[in-house]
């Protein structure tokens, strides 16, 4: 049998809240409750009067500061407000296949069934590094830049539930992320370039040699459709506007470009212009046909995969050179380098956003400018200083 001695305690901005005094036998223990902005009741039992209270000052904070969080919100499991998040976002078909990808596969399994509000920071930096560690009997270790794009998606998901007032804070605060070893792209030979082409099945040979020409990302090359080549005349070019996505399931559709830098068109130097009228000649390709397809079908990413990996291992390409389709996009940055082209035509040609981007990737590839800057120098105060001096005074 219990009974109550009511001791009210009006807090300032809590609605109705209220600390109570309630006799247990021959202890005493306090009630502190309140309303929120919907109505709903909210109470917790402590042993001291001023824990109560302490309590009650911070619900009036946070309601104060808007940051008040319900606490029965934080209660939603992070599986249910990732897909609520997931399906708010305005992604691109590829980019939100991607997040639900990494979610699936790498957060659910960890967090799924967990409530937000249980989750703390030094369970995401266990479970960042986590992801740098092999499973045994499962996937190996991720790489470095892997674990940063998942841990970016996870983060997003928790202070998006920060802003929606399910949690009071994140729990992706300070966390040490595996370092990023930029390493300097290699570029392919020309003699590998050649092997790739000689060992694709014939019909991406040109695919190969288009790649190579133009710096064509692979999505886009798989995207090439024949009305988007001006193969006669004085000027040849292609125009890349769009690019061939894969959707769940397998199937393929056209989607926009990366950027608004990568709507661009390239000249197609008589190599490839060569390449392709060979390749047109051999096949019916109607104006708004694919050039590359499998069964007449668009490729999938998957499917291009299979065929690229045993011609890139044919060609000995490594880490340092990229293995996939984008070291033929190394390579011909790498050209125009050579002969001398500008950072801003670089970046054109690649569609890069900026060039710092183009800098970034591959500025180790312009000539090392030291013996030049020597040579300025040289060129300036050197024949000054070996001039006659007539007035005795020093160069300055």
């Amino acid at each position: 049998m219990r009974s109550y001695v009511e001791d009210r305690w009006h807090v300032r901005d809590a609605e109705g809240a209220t600390i109570r005094s309630a006799r247990w036998g021959t202890g005493k223990r306090w009630r502190a409750r309140y309303h929120d902005a919907a109505g709903r009741e909210h109470a917790r039992h402590f042993e001291r009067k001023r824990d109560a209270e302490r309590w009650l000052a911070e619900v009036s904070a946070s309601v104060l500061t808007g940051t008040y969080v319900d606490p029965r919100a934080s209660r939603l499991t992070f599986r249910e407000y990732a897909e609520t998040w997931l399906a708010a976002q305005v992604h691109r078909e590829a980019t939100a296949a991607l997040y639900r990808n990494h979610l699936e596969r790498h957060a659910y399994p960890v967090w799924g069934d967990v409530p937000l509000g249980s989750i703390l920071t030094s369970h995401v930096q266990a479970w960042v590094k986590g992801l740098t560690l092999p499973v045994e009997g499962g996937r190996d270790a991720l790489a470095p830049a892997t674990v940063g794009v998942i841990y970016t998606v996870a983060a997003s998901v928790f202070r998006a539930a920060v802003h929606d007032r399910k949690l009071a804070e994140t729990p992706c605060r300070d966390i040490a992320l595996p370092e990023v070893v930029k390493t300097r792209v290699q570029p392919l030979t020309t003699a590998q370039v050649d092997t790739l082409a000689d060992t694709v099945p014939a019909g991406l040979r040109a695919l190969v040699i288009l790649a190579a020409g133009t710096g064509m990302r692979q999505g886009e090359v798989l995207g090439l459709t024949r009305d988007r080549l001006r193969l006669l005349g004085r000027d040849p070019a292609v125009t890349v506007d769009r690019q061939l996505v894969t959707k769940p399931g397998g199937s393929t559709t056209f989607g926009p470009l990366k950027t608004r830098a990568s709507y661009r068109t390239i000249p197609l130097p008589r190599v490839v212009v060569a390449a392709l009228n060979d390749h047109l000649a051999q096949r019916d390709v109607g104006d708004s046909d694919l050039l590359f397809t499998i069964d007449g079908k668009g490729i999938t990413r998957q499917r291009f995969g299979h065929l690229w990996r045993p011609a890139a291992r044919a060609a000995g390409l490594n880490e340092a050179t990229g293995t996939g389709m984008h070291a033929l996009r190394h390579y011909y940055a790498s050209l125009l380098i050579r002969y001398g082209e500008s950072v801003k035509t670089v970046q054109d040609r690649l569609g890069h956003k900026s060039a710092t981007e183009t800098l970034d990737t591959y500025g180790h590839m312009w000539a090392d400018s030291d013996d030049r800057t020597r040579d300025a120098v040289d060129s300036v105060l050197g024949a000054r200083a070996d001039s006659p001096r007539t007035d005795g005074r020093s160069i300055g």
